[in-house]
């Protein structure tokens, strides 16, 4: 059975659907590459309007990349510069979405987590339901929130990028809608109904307009005020600074249970991870998705060289033991020559 299941009505809706249950559809290269090819023919075929990203399952859209097999071939002691390839091609596809000439729809039911989420930022219409639990989680394994995070983070209220990026938690539907990482709510049981009403439309070259129409039929606003929402003031004063340091003193400053909590979750999270990606948002600020992406191969060759990366890897995603012994066990301990060496091109 085919990790990715490619499906074409004769209405005008082209389905990308996928399909790897057990690793909670993990992508792969082969999967992201079947993705591509998909969407290279379909930008000249005159018989696809409307394109919908989702899922065989209702448990997960995609749970990120498939990390373990970086793992695994750094074990098997293969070239790590053609293992990393993999990321090359990913951002390439995420890019892609951004400027498609046709509209899609994304289907974020379920877990949506790092590859997933960049998987679909660019797509015009993003769907969150009750079910939905969206994460950009690269910081439990030593990695950094990569996709065009930087970009895409950099578009939330205030400072909610940062705390997204750098504690890894995972939100839910009023949360992502707040960040702007979704634009549209429906329930699970209107949801069915909605993609149940894509297939049977007759889509035509006005394909935006009717589906803003459906959407409009099927969506509906949520009433309840988001955790980031709740305690955007907390993390727009504890976030405003340009280092980790300042960041982890400012909420050990503070006696509230949030700030607490944070201060708690960041100290046990790897420096490398934390400074990078500090950095890297502040970088990105002002930059475009294509500068974000390009940025982020130079970042991601550059952690393939480090061995936390591989460490949090082991301690979460193989022998989940969750017990990482990092390297570089503490903020001090990482340099800003440190940080700037995965900024600096590969030459």
């Amino acid at each position: 059975m085919s990790e990715v299941l490619v499906q074409k009505n004769e209405k005008g809706l082209g389905s990308i659907l996928l399909n790897r249950p057990e690793s909670l559809n993990a992508l792969d290269i082969s999967m992201i590459r079947k993705i591509k090819q998909t969407l290279d023919g379909w930008m000249k075929d005159d018989e696809v309007k409307v394109i919908l990203f989702s899922s065989t399952n209702e448990r997960a859209f995609c749970a990120g990349g498939d990390i373990k097999a970086l793992y695994e071939a750094k074990l098997a002691g293969e070239d790590m510069e053609e293992a990393s390839s993999f990321f090359v091609e990913e951002y390439e596809l995420d890019g892609m979405i951004y400027t498609y000439p046709k509209p899609i729809i994304a289907n974020l039911d379920g877990i949506v987590m790092g590859g997933g989420v960049g998987l679909t930022y660019g797509a015009p219409y993003k769907i969150v339901t009750e079910r939905t639990k969206w994460a950009m989680p690269e910081m439990n394994i030593s990695l950094y929130p990569d996709v065009g995070a930087s970009y895409f983070l950099n578009k939330a209220p205030g400072h909610i990028g940062r705390y997204v990026a750098l504690t890894a938690k995972t939100f839910e539907a009023s949360d992502v809608l707040y960040m702007n990482a979704a634009n549209y709510y429906m329930n699970s049981d209107r949801l069915k109904k909605f993609l149940k009403s894509l297939e049977k439309t007759d889509w035509t070259a006005e394909a935006d307009e009717e589906i803003k129409v459906l959407i409009e039929k099927f969506s509906e606003p949520l009433q309840e005020v988001s955790f980031l929402e709740r305690h955007a003031s907390q993390i727009n004063e504890h976030f405003q600074y340009e280092t980790v340091e300042q960041i982890v003193d400012s909420l050990q400053k503070d006696e509230s249970d949030f700030a607490k909590e944070t201060a708690q979750l960041l100290t046990s999270l790897s420096p490398v991870s934390l400074k990078v990606t500090l950095q890297l948002l502040i970088w990105a600020q002002g930059k475009t998705i294509e500068q974000c992406l390009e940025q982020d191969i130079s970042i991601a060759k550059r952690f393939m060289k480090v061995e936390d990366f591989f460490e949090g890897v082991r301690s979460v995603l193989i022998d989940k033991d969750r017990n990482p012994s990092y390297k570089y066990k503490s903020l001090e301990e990482v340099s800003d020559n440190f940080v700037q060496s995965f900024f600096n091109k590969e030459i």
